[in-house]
């Protein structure tokens, strides 16, 4: 079973997103993600037992905040365009260190690499020309998630598997 852990946006923020990466993608090419699976990745776990990993992720006592959506940027070493924040809200930094420890310590392996808060709306795109304005929206985060991803006739879908509010 292929597990993640994530930030899940409103559907309202989600369209948003989506608009956006849609008007991009007429001048990057790429693929676009699905409005549905819009997300921000905070550990990625693989192939590994949603019982422990919920277990693990029921010691995070992270606030709630507001993530902002303030910058978007086209990667050429993977070739994706992403959004997120500008830079990463203390908020989210604690939870996600939080949550890292506390996979860490119930023996989960987890990418040694800094975490870049991103969230991936278009693969396979070429450097565009400039990126458009972002479009103003609110992402209140209150929980965070843990996602199966599913491959369903060679696409994959998500199912989140379990909520964990945060405080």
């Amino acid at each position: 079973m292929r597990l993640f852990f994530a930030l899940w946006p409103p559907p309202e923020t989600a369209r948003a997103l989506w608009g956006w990466a849609s008007a991009v993608r007429k001048q990057a090419g790429g693929r676009t993600t699905a409005e549905e699976t819009i997300h921000l990745t905070l550990a990625f776990l693989g192939d590994a037992d949603p019982v422990k990993a919920t277990a693990a992720a029921r010691q995070v006592r992270a606030k709630s905040f507001d993530l902002p959506i303030d910058a978007s940027q086209y990667w050429r070493h993977n070739r994706i365009i992403w959004v997120g924040p500008q830079t990463t809200p203390l908020d989210l930094d604690i939870l996600v260190r939080q949550l890292h420890q506390s996979l860490r310590t119930a023996s989960f392996f987890l990418e040694d690499r800094p975490f870049a808060a991103h969230i991936t709306l278009i693969r396979k795109a070429t450097p565009p020309e400039s990126l458009p304005s972002l479009p103003a929206v609110d992402w209140p985060v209150r929980e965070f998630v843990l996602v199966r991803s599913v491959p369903v006739q060679g696409e994959t879908r998500f199912e989140v598997i379990e909520r964990l509010p945060t405080a």
